[in-house]
């Protein structure tokens, strides 16, 4: 038998003396899958590939609200004082199953009468359910789908953008949350099942319900094959859509986004529910537009609204090589959890605080850069009051000063709820985009908090806004604040 060559003799010793080693002891006992998991294990892996920060910037806008359809319209009544807040009657709130009698004797017990509805009719301004969906859609999807989609359809048609090509659908996403939906649909269907009629029940009932259908369908009516995302975070949900979508550009997950908020929920259950928390306004139920009334002393609870907001989100270099018109910069997103109640803040707000602050630190911003704040301001009388002592802390002397400007716009929009972070984002921007302060109406008596020098706007200001920050806060104790700043040159 032939001597094996040096080099050969070599290895065999190597192997045998690894082999006989602890290590290779181990891994003979392992199956081979076990095998190369081990192997990953004791090497590790290099970190990932570092993404890089991408700016991201506001391209497109779509409003559908209790002051009218449409952004144009909208923020023109907004700047104007007016007010979408109006009686409810019977026939609002009536079921499909109800007779007349029952409807009014429904309405007769609901504490509060007042609410902000999307304006109904064949105006170009307003909501006409018959023709924008026709019998068959109403079948199949719910009024806060419908509402999502005609908002975004704005949208897209203000950014001048279509996912029309292969690369470009996989580039473009929609993040669109909501809080409740649309209870009345659960209503109908649950009287169905009590009255043993299952068979009734429409195929359609589950995806009309379902909150992220929203963003569903609008994903499949444009085409958009990236991030298909919904918050559901109560009266927060729709700044965080909106901060979670900026995050997907900054990230590389997509170029162009669709992000917002939509709820459509004024029905009997929802204004009992929020009655039964007494949450809701029910001392202006002769007098409602002067219902929701934020900072203001006499403020007795919010008005439950409806509406939708949707705003395109776009990488900075990519809606420049395409010479897009820019409205702003997405420049700050923050959140926090209070951690205390279901439905309360704490008495210091430092909930509130943690996500400006975390907002102005994720922006690069000092609070001196601030101009405007949009306040969550419900018109509740605890939350209205906690919000503006923690602004207060957080601002101090740039507050005092008088150089930032304070507003809520829920006293002409009421509160959309999921769609209320989203809608006054878009009111966020335009206020950058304009230079211009919405107001807050109804504030005749603010509380005994602001000075002369630190307290909400009673009526428009024109001024030049380079910064401003918008506030949503919901149920649960989550909050999330987003900074929006001039577009950069």
């Amino acid at each position: 038998m032939n001597q094996l060559p040096r080099n050969i003799l070599n290895v065999r010793k190597a192997v045998q003396k690894y082999l006989s080693s602890s290590e290779a002891s181990c891994l003979r006992k392992l199956q081979p899958s076990e095998r190369c998991y081990a192997g990953a294990a004791s090497r590790g892996f290099p970190p990932p590939p570092l993404s890089p920060q991408r700016r991201v910037v506001v391209t497109g806008l779509g409003l559908v609200t209790p002051l009218a359809r449409g952004v144009i319209a909208t923020w023109q009544r907004l700047v104007d004082g007016e007010c979408g807040v109006r009686k409810v009657t019977a026939h609002d709130i009536a079921l499909s199953w109800q007779s007349p009698e029952e409807a009014q004797e429904l309405w007769r017990q609901l504490p509060s009468k007042v609410a902000a509805f999307v304006p109904r009719g064949t105006g170009p301004t307003e909501f006409d359910e018959d023709k924008i969906l026709g019998r068959k859609e109403q079948r199949r999807i719910a009024l806060f789908i419908a509402f999502a989609q005609l908002a975004a359809k704005e949208a897209l048609e203000d950014a001048k953008w279509t996912a029309d090509t292969h690369q470009r659908a996989e580039r473009t996403g929609v993040a669109i949350g909501g809080g409740i939906g649309c209870i009345g649909e659960i209503v109908d269907a649950a009287k169905l099942v009590i009255d043993q009629k299952i068979r009734r029940l429409s195929p359609f009932f589950v995806p009309k319900i379902l909150i992220n259908m929203a963003s569903g369908y609008v994903s499949i009516d444009n085409n958009c094959q990236g991030p298909n995302h919904a918050a559901v975070t109560a009266c927060a949900s729709g700044a965080h859509s909106v901060g979670d979508a900026a995050r997907m550009i900054k990230y590389g997950d997509a170029d162009v986004m669709l992000a917002g908020g939509s709820e459509s929920c004024i029905d009997a259950l929802s204004i009992a529910g929020f009655c039964r928390l007494r949450a809701l306004s029910t001392s202006f139920n002769d007098s409602p537009c002067a219902a929701s009334r934020p900072f203001d002393h006499d403020r007795d609870g919010f008005v439950i609204g409806e509406g939708a907001g949707v705003l395109v989100l776009e990488e900075l270099e990519h809606a420049r090589a395409r010479g897009a018109k820019m409205y702003a910069e997405v420049r700050g997103y923050g959140m926090s959890g209070d951690a205390y109640h279901i439905t309360q803040p704490s008495a210091e707000g430092r909930g509130a605080y943690l996500a400006m602050e975390s907002a102005l630190r994720n922006s690069g911003l000092t609070p001196e850069d601030i101009d405007y704040v949009n306040a969550h301001a419900t018109s509740t009388p605890l939350g209205d009051d906690i919000e503006a002592r923690a602004i207060l802390r957080l601002f101090g002397a740039h507050a005092e000063s008088g150089n930032m400007a304070l507003s809520s716009t829920k006293g002409a929009t009421g509160h959309l709820l999921g769609a209320a972070g989203a809608v006054e984002a878009v009111f966020t921007v335009l206020a950058v985009a304009h230079a211009k302060v919405p107001p807050t109406i109804n504030l005749e008596r603010p509380d005994l908090i602001f000075t002369d020098a630190f307290r909400p706007t009673a009526s428009t200001l024109d001024k030049p806004i380079r910064a401003a920050l918008t506030n949503s806060f919901g149920f649960g104790g989550t909050n999330a604040s987003l900074i929006f700043t001039q577009p950069p040159d």
